[in-house]
């Protein structure tokens, strides 16, 4: 048993290098079949390439009872150009959102509208979201990236909010700093996305996967609802989940789940049945590759789930799978 724990933490942490290999992300992307057996795998995953698709399948959610956060995946732009085209494509998506009237939210990472490059051009940027946002009733919100990017994110996001009540942030369980960063947003009617944590990161600075990662987050979602925080419980972690499940009168109107699309969509309609609101945080775009490497990472079973779907050649709608 710890010999196949070891293997899978060494798996996952090969899976998230690999996943950062820009060598590799060319050579699939510049080799046809190659690519689209991978394509095969991500689309349990991701809506699609395009808008519409994204769209669409949160049409289809909805109809089911669901509210979704969408994403047009991309990050560590560091072409001013394509942070721009980022830009733009966001706020047709927030304007379309808008326009479907749903419970619907919008999601992004900071650098991929131009943390990287600049970051008073990604807080531009991230202003003239906020105020196409407010205007169509839309909710925003920021995603967490790598811990050398954290200070920055909380910065513009703090910035951001004090003018525009509609931004969200996410938070990372794992970092160990996330409690003293929960903290310092006491006081202001914040809305908290908590997550473990996907980056591979120094061991100074992260607790691995582990009970006292599961206890972290407890406390963490804990200490969001106590200091009056909207809280987005972003797990599948059943341990987690029957945690705060337990704990009756916890999860109020304050509180949802959200979970991503393709996992576990058994465990998203059993809390959507017992009454509890659901969100599922949808992608679409074409930068899948580093997106698919993640869900395999955080959950290596996937794996053999990605090779069903290469080998079966028939494409998969997981929207299917909600009810």
């Amino acid at each position: 048993m710890h010999l196949e724990s070891d293997l899978e933490t060494q798996f996952t942490a090969a899976l998230k290098s690999i996943a950062r290999r820009n060598d590799l992300k060319s050579y699939v992307e510049n080799t046809p079949q190659l690519k689209g057996m991978l394509q095969l795998a991500a689309a349990r995953y991701v809506a699609g390439e395009v808008r519409q698709d994204g769209l669409e399948a949160a049409r289809k959610l909805a109809a089911k009872g669901y509210a979704t956060s969408l994403e047009y995946i991309g990050e560590n732009t560091t072409d001013g150009s394509e942070c721009e085209a980022a830009a733009e494509e966001l706020l047709g998506l927030i304007q379309e959102v808008g326009q479907n009237g749903a419970t619907g939210r919008v999601s992004f990472d900071l650098s991929h509208i131009g943390l990287l490059l600049d970051t008073e051009l990604a807080y531009s940027h991230l202003m003239k979201l906020a105020e196409q946002a407010q205007k169509v009733d839309v909710e925003l919100f920021i995603s967490m990236e790598e811990s050398a990017k954290t200070e920055r994110i909380l910065s513009a996001y703090k910035r951001a909010a004090s003018v525009y009540s509609n931004i969200g942030i996410t938070l990372q369980a794992q970092l160990k700093r996330t409690p003293e960063d929960l903290a310092a947003l006491h006081g202001t009617p914040s809305r908290i996305r908590l997550v473990k944590g996907a980056y591979q990161e120094l061991d100074d600075c992260m607790i691995p996967r582990s009970a006292e990662l599961n206890r972290r987050y407890v406390q963490l979602v804990e200490s969001t609802i106590h200091q009056g925080h909207r809280v987005s419980i972003a797990t599948h972690d059943e341990f987690i989940l029957d945690e705060l499940l337990d704990q009756k009168g916890l999860l109020n109107s304050v509180a949802e789940f959200e979970m991503l699309y393709g996992i576990r969509p058994d465990l998203s309609s059993r809390l959507k049945a017992a009454g509890y609101p659901v969100r599922i945080y949808l992608t679409y775009g074409h930068e899948w590759y580093l997106y698919l490497c993640h869900r395999i990472a955080e959950y290596p079973p996937n794996l053999l789930q990605a090779v069903i779907d290469i080998v079966s050649d028939v494409g998969v709608e997981s929207v299917q799978a909600y009810i």
